[in-house]
């Protein structure tokens, strides 16, 4: 690549109609989710350009609420573009994440914290910051190398398990 092509690329963006300027502008950004422990599913347009879609994240915030006490939080939309950017880094765009955990309580995080010694005190699932997925049809290995390429917070692999925990706290790995 040359300076000419940089110049001749900036033109044609520059001259491009105001409407295809703005379709670029309006890319939109969906997700598919199954929830393992309660079976619903949702599939929703969660952003548009940059502009995140407020009834879109509340519907996302109920699907991901504590579901052994019910309780909610608003989670963090930079976890649903982690996520979004995780399945197309992967050449998945249609696949489904299956939702290990989502939100937890903090009296939940401790009942969980009582019964095993790799549950963090200061989760960042009690914060909205944190998820633990699996990806239709794709390996978890994949999915755990696709968000490390993307250094945008917490990766846990759990292949035991068959599950990766993604968040939006300091970039950081754990796991085999």
């Amino acid at each position: 690549m040359n300076r000419r092509y940089f110049l001749g690329a900036g033109l044609a963006v520059a001259s491009a109609p105001v409407w295809a300027r703005r379709t670029a502008d309006m890319q939109v950004r969906t997700l598919s989710l199954h929830h393992l422990h309660t079976d619903e599913r949702i599939s929703v347009a969660y952003r548009i350009g940059d502009n995140y879609q407020r009834s879109a994240l509340q519907r996302l915030n109920h699907f991901l609420r504590d579901f052994r006490t019910g309780d909610e939080t608003a989670i963090d939309p930079r976890l649903f573009d982690l996520l979004h950017d995780v399945k197309l880094g992967l050449g998945h765009d249609d696949g489904t994440f299956e939702i290990i955990s989502g939100f937890r309580s903090p009296r939940t995080n401790a009942m969980l914290r009582r019964a095993s010694s790799g549950v963090a005190r200061q989760s960042l699932h009690t914060t909205g910051q944190a998820i633990d997925v699996r990806l239709t049809e794709m390996p978890t290995r994949n999915i755990r190398d696709a968000a490390l390429t993307l250094s945008r917070g917490g990766v846990g692999y759990y292949p035991r398990s068959d599950f990766v925990h993604l968040d939006t706290g300091r970039v950081r790995r754990w796991g085999a």
